[in-house]
């Protein structure tokens, strides 16, 4: 009996630890995760092999003490499920690290202490290409995990040349963007292309609407061309709406009020309203990023403050949408559709509303429904095909000996190469 049960509970722990993994945050007590390029707060994750590229990895414990938190990688098959390799197969080096790199916040009310670390360190380095997890944990701990994050590790061994045009379907001419694209891969074995190359393409750095397990059009020996009608279409959206807490004292155009109390601050947004039927105007934005920068500090990542922020959105006629559940979304929330993020109605006010604890910066968000009954997301923003959106490429090989799928092409591309001016 006891030997079936600890047959069982392995079981239990190996199911657990093969399963898709995403961006997730488990210790209410942390704030603020990033990781992303050294030289940029709006860009993904990407390490080339043998390369100087550096990551940056932040985040805030607001519980203000020094705590014991280590990290590991885990690879993944281009899906984000584990693939059944052992560490030190595709890490050079240690396959834990503490992250020794903390600092009290100053001149801010709020307390907490801010840790960071530059990635790769030299004595734990990833081997292989492809989709890799960032796994933050306490004490040494692995069950103690803390947060995950994605990040890409590519080894460049395809050219891939884009193109984002308009769709040839009436219905969608207007609101949507095509991707059309092809690959040519190098000095690879590609006996059977369509099979052994997949390709990924991401909207504006998000996973949450991501196409994938595309059928090239075309394939020509190395050459696999993509540009099938309904191939790479996402909808055109439009500028992001935006919170601007870069200063707490000078207030920016979006919020209405503010309450200030000794150790702490409320902000309170404007009203949004649904932008479905609003005209269409271009205006610079972070394409649903963030930026964690100040006006009246040195360095916002220790010196920057937190706020509450209120969101509030206005119903239809003053009463809620109809089987439609509403989520504030962005970078921020990871787009996640967790209770969290969920608005709520209020009913004395016929507003739906939230709040957000977030630190001084530059946020985008937008507002996503989700049908009750059969699970469509929709948005209350509107879809025009000249909306700004960056879309990036991944391209994915796989060998009939590989046990990993290899990342062996990213390309970005801007729906606009012009210079549009304030509008339309």
């Amino acid at each position: 009996m006891k030997f079936k049960t600890l047959l069982f509970v392995l079981f239990l722990i190996n199911f657990k630890s093969f399963g898709q993994i995403r961006d997730s945050v488990y210790n209410s007590s942390i704030y603020t995760v990033q990781l992303t390029m050294a030289s940029s707060q709006l860009s993904l994750p990407v390490y080339n092999l043998n390369s100087g590229d550096r990551l940056l990895l932040g985040f805030d414990d607001m519980d203000a003490d020094v705590k014991s938190y280590y990290y590991t990688y885990q690879l993944c098959d281009y899906n984000w499920n584990p693939v059944n390799l052992n560490q030190f197969d595709y890490i050079k080096g240690f396959n834990q690290n503490r992250i020794s790199n903390y600092r009290f916040s100053s001149l801010a009310l709020t307390r907490y202490t801010h840790y960071q670390v530059i990635l790769p360190e030299r004595n734990s380095v990833p081997t292989k290409s492809g989709n890799y997890i960032l796994k933050v944990f306490l004490d040494g701990d692995i069950s103690k995990l803390v947060f995950t994050k994605r990040m890409l590790v590519a080894d460049q061994k395809a050219s891939v040349a884009a193109q984002v045009v308009q769709p040839f379907t009436p219905s969608l001419y207007s609101t949507h963007q095509r991707v059309k694209f092809s690959v040519v891969l190098k000095d690879l074995n590609s006996f059977s292309a369509a099979q052994q190359v997949k390709v990924v393409i991401l909207q504006n750095n998000r996973w949450d609407n991501m196409e994938k397990d595309i059928v090239p059009t075309f394939v020509r020996g190395n050459s696999l061309e993509y540009n099938s009608e309904n191939v790479g279409v996402f909808p055109g959206g439009k500028e992001w709406r935006w919170v601007d807490i870069r200063s707490l004292r000078l207030q920016s155009d979006r919020i209405d009020s503010g309450k200030y109390e000794k150790n702490k601050t409320e902000l309170f947004m404007k009203t949004d309203v649904d932008r479905n039927t609003h005209r269409y105007f271009y205006f610079a934005d972070f394409s649903g990023g963030y930026n964690i920068e100040t006006y009246e500090s040195i360095n916002p990542q220790w010196q920057g403050d937190y706020a509450t922020i209120y969101f509030s959105l206005e119903g239809q006629a003053g009463l809620p949408y109809t089987n439609k559940d509403v989520y504030l979304a962005g970078k921020f929330t990871d787009f996640s559709l967790s209770e969290k993020w969920k608005m709520k109605f209020n009913n004395s006010t016929g507003k739906y509303e939230n709040n957000a604890f977030m630190k001084q910066g530059y946020y985008n968000y937008e507002y996503i429904t989700v049908d009750k009954s059969t699970g469509a997301k929709g948005d209350l923003e509107g879809n025009y095909w000249e909306t700004q959106n960056q879309y990036t490429i991944l391209v994915y090989y796989k060998s009939f000996t590989d046990r990993n799928d290899q990342l062996i092409g990213i390309s970005q591309i801007n729906s606009r190469t012009d210079k549009p001016g304030f509008s339309f």
